[in-house]
C-alpha cells in the first residue's frame, strides 16, 4: 500500500515551522509496529548498557574508569531521548479506516539533536580517557571534539527543520554539518594513529583494537548522515521505517557497543598495570 502526505488532520500553517516528514504521511499497521518496536529497542538496548557500564566499571583503574562513568552517562541520556521519541510516536497517530493517521506533530527527530548534543562530545572524550593522554594534550582534544561536534550536530539540527518545506537550506546547512563531521573524523583519525602504537602490544594486541575502533566509529557514524537526507529520496512510510531503523541502529552501535570496545581497552590498559580486580576478571 502506498503512502501519501495526509495533512488534513494537521493544521496545515504548522508545516511552516519545520515539521519532520514523519508527520505528513500515513502508516499501515506494521509500519508504525516496525517503528515502534525499533524505538523501544533503541531505549532497551540503552537501559542495558546502563547497568553493564555501572556493574563492570570497579574493574577499571581509576585512571581509566572515566570512561565507563561517561558512557553511563550516554546511556542515561538516549534512554530518556529515545522513551521520549517512542512514547511521542504513539501519540502524534491515531488508528482509522485501516491506517494510522497523523493528527499532531508530537513526533520529532529534533530531541535526536538534543541528546546528540550531550553524547557526541562525550563519546568522543572517551578516546581521550582510554588512550591516557597527558592533561595538555587531553584538554586540546577535548576541545577540538566539543567544539567541533557541537558544531556538526546543531548545523544538522537546523538543516532538518527545511527537509519538508524547502530544499535548499535543507542540503545547504546539511553540507555545512558534513563539513564539521570531516573534520571531527579528521581528529579522531589523526589522534588514535598517533597514540595507538604507545598503547600495549602484548599479549592483546591493543593498537590494532584501537584502530578497529577508529574503522568502526567511522562506519557507525556513516549511518547518521545517510538517515538525514532520505526525505530528500524516499518521501513515503517505508523511506520512515529505513529512516528510524538507521537511527536506532546507529545510537546502539555508536554508543552501547562502542562504549563496551573502550572499555575492554580500559581493561586491558588496568591489567597491563597490574590492577587486580582486572586481572581478577580476566582470570573468570
Amino acid at each position: 500500500m502506498s503512502q501519501t502526505p495526509d495533512v488534513g488532520a494537521l493544521n496545515i500553517d504548522n508545516i511552516s515551522t519545520g515539521l519532520n516528514f514523519e508527520n505528513l504521511l500515513t502508516y499501515t499497521p506494521m509500519q508504525h509496529s516496525i517503528v515502534q518496536g525499533f524505538l523501544t529497542l533503541g531505549y532497551a538496548a540503552q537501559a542495558a548498557g546502563l547497568v553493564y557500564f555501572l556493574t563492570t566499571m570497579g574493574n577499571i583503574a581509576p585512571r581509566y574508569r572515566l570512561s565507563s562513568a561517561l558512557s553511563a552517562v550516554v546511556m542515561v541520556s538516549a534512554f530518556l531521548e529515545l522513551w521520549r521519541l517512542a512514547q511521542d510516536w504513539q501519540e502524534a497517530f491515531t488508528f482509522t479506516d485501516g491506517l494510522w493517521r497523523p493528527v499532531n506533530d508530537a513526533f520529532s527527530n529534533g530531541f535526536r539533536y538534543i541528546n546528540w548534543s550531550i553524547d557526541v562530545p562525550v563519546l568522543l572524550i572517551q578516546l581521550v580517557v582510554v588512550l591516557g593522554l597527558t592533561r595538555k594534550s587531553g584538554i586540546s582534544y577535548a576541545t577540538k571534539f566539543a567544539i567541533g561536534g557541537l558544531l556538526m550536530i546543531w548545523t544538522g539540527y537546523i538543516g532538518q527543520f527545511y527537509e519538508v518545506t524547502d530544499p535548499i537550506p535543507f542540503w545547504i546547512w546539511g553540507a555545512i554539518s558534513t563539513v564539521f563531521y570531516i573534520y571531527v573524523l579528521f581528529v579522531v583519525w589523526r589522534l588514535i594513529s598517533k597514540e595507538a602504537d604507545n598503547l600495549p602490544k602484548s599479549p592483546d594486541n591493543l593498537p590494532g583494537m584501537m584502530r578497529f575502533i577508529r574503522t568502526y566509529l567511522f562506519i557507525t557514524w556513516s549511518l547518521y548522515p545517510i538517515a538525514y537526507v532520505i526525505p530528500a529520496f524516499w518521501f513515503d512510510g517505508w523511506g520512515v521505517v529505513t529512516r528510524q531503523i538507521i537511527y536506532t541502529v546507529a545510537d546502539i552501535t555508536s554508543k552501547v557497543i562502542y562504549g563496551v570496545l573502550l572499555g575492554y581497552v580500559a581493561r586491558k590498559r588496568s591489567e597491563a598495570i597490574d590492577y587486580e580486580p582486572a586481572i581478577a576478571t580476566a582470570r573468570r
